[in-house]
Parts: structure tokens; sequence; C-alpha cells
């Protein structure tokens, strides 16, 4: 079990990395657009395309290891006033509920992966790309939400600390 926790663990934190160069490609591809239009050429279509597809891995390749390290944004302001008992039922609730949402957009996201794959679909914008390759993201990545989820759901910690404020 040991070995089916680290290599969980290792897809986790390359999946945050990936996010993590994809946010720098993102900063990379603006200044060369930015630099490009100010020297009055025209940027490369693919810069932009690849910025759109790097916003999508970005965000869903990050966003399981976001749930893990409580990086999510999400108001402590009612959960700070309620009593710690009732502080703990109210957030192993959201998290169950955060848990049951997940699962089902990893589902929708597998049919529509499935769907991709079935019909051959293509982005023919600045390049043909593969459709399944964007979509493939959603049920892998709510698929680990539901598991960091249900990690507040039925674990020690909770998803909520009960102190309101910024905590840094």
């Amino acid at each position: 079990m040991r070995h089916v926790i680290r290599a969980y663990d290792a897809l986790l934190y390359a999946m945050a990395f990936i996010a993590a160069l994809s946010l720098v490609w993102l900063m990379v591809s603006v200044v060369v657009s930015v630099a490009m239009r100010n020297l009055g050429l025209q940027p490369f279509a693919w810069l932009f395309t690849s910025a759109e597809y790097g916003l999508l891995y970005m965000t869903m390749l990050g966003a399981p290891w976001l749930v893990r390290e409580r990086g999510h944004v999400h108001i402590e302001l009612v959960t700070a006033a309620l009593p710690p008992a009732v502080r703990r039922v109210v957030s192993r609730g959201v998290s169950l509920a955060c848990v049951a949402v997940s699962l089902a957009l990893a589902w929708y996201g597998l049919e529509l992966f499935l769907t991709n794959i079935e019909r051959n679909d293509y982005d023919v914008r600045a390049y043909f790309y593969p459709r399944w390759m964007l979509t493939i993201t959603f049920p892998i990545a709510f698929s680990l939400m539901a598991i960091e989820f249900s990690r507040f759901v039925f674990g020690k910690e909770l998803l909520h600390s009960g102190e309101a404020g910024i905590h840094e």
C-alpha cells in the first residue's frame, strides 16, 4: 500500500509541476506576443492557442494539489464563528459536497473525453490538436480532487481552519 501512496503522491506533485511550467509558459507567451506587437509584427497564431491550452492545463493539473494544500479560495468567516464541534460537522459536510461535485464532474468529463475519442475531434485553430488531449484532464483532475476532498471528510484534518483572515 505504501508504494501506491507514493505513486499517487508522485502523480499529484508531477501534475502540480506541469501546472507550474504552464504558468511560466503563459508568462513567456504573453511577453513574446506583446513584444512582437510592439515591434509591429504579427504574433504567431500558435502562441495564442498554446497559451489558451496552458490556462486549461494549469487549472486542471494544479487543482488537486491546491485541494491538498487547502489553497483554494474559501471564506472562513462563518466557520470561525462556529463552535469547534459544529465547525467539524460543517467542514466535513462541505468536503463531502465537494467530493460529490468532483465525482460528478469527473464522470461527465470522462464522457466528454470518450466522445472526443469516438468522434476523432480536433481543435483546428492554429494547428490540428486532438481534443481528447484537452479533455483527458477533466476526469483525471476531478477524480484526484475527489480523493483529496475525501481526505478532509474521513481524515484527521479539516478543510476549514476556523481562523478568519489571512494567516501566512
